[in-house]
C-alpha cells in the first residue's frame, strides 16, 4: 500500500507515525515543508519518497504534489495527524480521489459551533453554543445565555486562546484580544461546570477498535493559568468497570457515527458535572501531549503501530489489554527566565523506581516556557501503576516533592 504522510519531520513526534506505517508494510511517501537534508538515516530509510512544498496547508500546492505522486504510483491513503493539517488533507483527498476522512467530517471536527450543532441534533449532549462573526453577536448570545461563558477561535485546538468570561467587563476584554488578533470569528458557548477528561479511540471502518478514557487534574483552563499547580492527566484502566465509562463510550460511538468518522484516530473532550455528561471538542486525529506514549505504557502495546495497522490493513493486530493506568505530571518552573536547578527528583526516582516511565528535566540554563504553553513545555514526569487510585497518589506526591527553580 502507498501512503502519503503529511509533514514527516516536524514536530519530532511525526516520525513515529512514519516508522509505524513502514513497519506494517506501507510504502510511505512524505510531503512536507522541510529540506530532506535535515532527516536522519532512520527517517530517510522509512520513506519511499519525499516531496517538499512551501506550505502543507496550501491546498493548491498540496494537490499539485499529490498529483505528481499519483502520476508515478497508485496512492491508497493520504494521512495527516496534526489538527491544523487535517482540513487541507481532506480537501486534497477529495480533489484527487484518495479514500479517507471526508471534508464534511473534517470540517465538523474543526468548526466548533457546527460540530456542536450536529452532535446536539444526534442526541449527544453538549454545551449551548453558537458561532459569531461580530462582537454584537457575541453580546447577544451572552444576553440570552448569561454568564459564565467560554470564548475561543472557531478552529482552535485545546485551550489555545480560550477565555472564560464572567461579566460584561470580562467579555469586552476578551473581544478586544480577538480584535487585536485580526478576527472576531469565534465560538462562544456556555461554561459547563464539572470535571474534565477525554475519550480517545482508534476507529476502523466506523467501529471503535481501541479506546481510552483519560482525566485532567485540575481542568485545563485552571491548569494553564496557574503557575503553582503541577497539573496531571491520567489514563485509567477501569474503563470496562463502571456505568460512567459505559456512558462515555456509548456517546463516543454515537459521535463517530454522527460525524461520519471511518478509519482514524479520534480525540473527544468531555465534562461531567451537575448537568451530567457533556461532550466538548472532537478531533479526527490523535491526541497531543504524548498521550499515545501513556496509552502504549498502560496497554503494553505499540499504539502507533496499531494505528498504522488499521490504516494499512483495515484492522488492529491484537486485542486491547489494560494492565496499567498511566499518567503525566507537569513540573512548572517557579519563575520565568532560565532554569537554575531541581530538588526532589532523586527522592521520587528512588521511591517509585518500579513505576517510573521517564522524565524530562531540561538542564540549567534552558529558557523557561510560559505556563500556558502546556503540560510538556517545561519539565514533566510519567509513571504507571496497576491501581488507578495508587497512581493518583503517586502523581500528587511527585507534584509536591519535585521543584524546578528558575530566574
Amino acid at each position: 500500500m502507498n501512503v502519503i504522510f503529511v509533514e514527516p519531520f516536524f514536530p519530532a513526534n511525526q516520525r513515529r507515525f512514519v516508522l509505524a506505517l513502514a513497519s506494517v508494510g506501507a510504502n510511505v511517501i512524505g510531503v512536507g515543508e522541510y529540506d530532506e537534508a535535515h532527516f536522519d538515516d532512520e527517517l530517510r530509510s522509512a520513506l519511499g519518497g519525499y516531496y517538499r512544498v512551501g506550505s502543507v496547508v496550501d491546498v493548491d500546492a498540496m494537490t499539485e504534489a499529490v498529483r505528481v505522486i499519483q502520476s508515478k504510483v497508485y496512492v491508497d491513503r493520504l494521512e495527516a495527524v496534526i489538527e491544523a493539517h487535517t482540513l487541507t488533507a481532506a480537501e486534497v483527498r477529495e480533489a484527487t480521489g484518495i479514500p479517507g476522512t471526508s471534508v464534511r467530517t473534517t470540517w465538523l471536527c474543526r468548526d466548533k459551533p457546527s460540530m456542536k450543532q450536529a452532535l446536539r441534533q444526534a442526541g449527544v449532549p453538549t454545551a449551548a453554543s453558537t458561532g459569531a462573526e461580530t462582537a454584537e453577536q457575541v453580546r447577544d448570545f451572552a444576553a440570552w445565555n448569561g454568564y459564565p461563558l467560554i470564548l475561543k477561535p472557531r478552529a482552535a485546538a485545546g485551550a489555545q486562546d480560550t477565555f472564560r468570561v464572567d461579566s460584561d467587563t470580562d467579555l469586552e476584554r476578551a473581544l478586544e484580544v480577538f480584535a487585536a488578533h485580526g478576527s472576531l470569528s469565534v465560538a462562544v458557548e456556555e461554561f459547563v461546570e464539572g470535571h474534565e477528561g477525554f475519550y480517545d479511540t482508534i476507529t476502523v471502518g466506523g467501529h471503535v477498535a481501541y479506546d481510552w478514557a483519560t482525566h485532567y487534574y485540575p481542568n485545563v483552563l485552571e491548569a494553564m493559568r496557574t503557575r503553582w499547580i503541577s497539573p496531571q492527566f491520567i489514563t485509567t484502566n477501569r474503563i470496562d468497570d463502571s456505568p460512567f465509562y459505559r456512558e462515555v463510550r456509548d456517546l463516543g460511538r454515537k459521535v463517530v457515527a454522527t460525524l461520519g468518522i471511518d478509519t482514524s484516530a479520534t480525540h473527544m473532550e468531555w465534562f461531567y458535572g451537575p448537568k451530567g455528561l457533556r461532550f466538548s471538542e472532537i478531533g479526527c486525529r490523535p491526541p497531543g501531549v504524548g498521550c499515545w506514549d501513556l496509552y502504549a505504557a498502560s496497554n503494553d502495546t505499540d499504539v502507533y503501530r496499531e494505528w498504522a495497522h488499521a490504516i494499512v490493513h483495515g484492522s488492529v493486530s491484537a486485542p486491547q489489554r489494560r494492565p496499567y493506568s498511566a499518567g503525566l505530571v507537569a513540573i512548572r518552573p517557579d519563575a520565568d527566565g532560565t532554569i537554575q536547578g531541581y530538588s526532589g527528583y532523586d527522592e521520587i526516582a528512588g521511591r517509585y523506581a518500579a513505576w517510573l516511565l521517564d522524565a524530562h528535566l531540561p538542564g540549567p540554563g534552558t529558557p523557561t516556557q510560559p505556563v500556558e504553553a502546556g503540560f510538556m513545555a517545561n519539565a514533566w514526569i510519567r509513571l504507571r501503576h496497576p491501581d488507578y487510585d495508587v497512581l493518583r497518589d503517586m502523581l500528587d506526591d511527585v507534584g509536591r516533592t519535585v521543584h524546578c527553580y528558575a530566574g
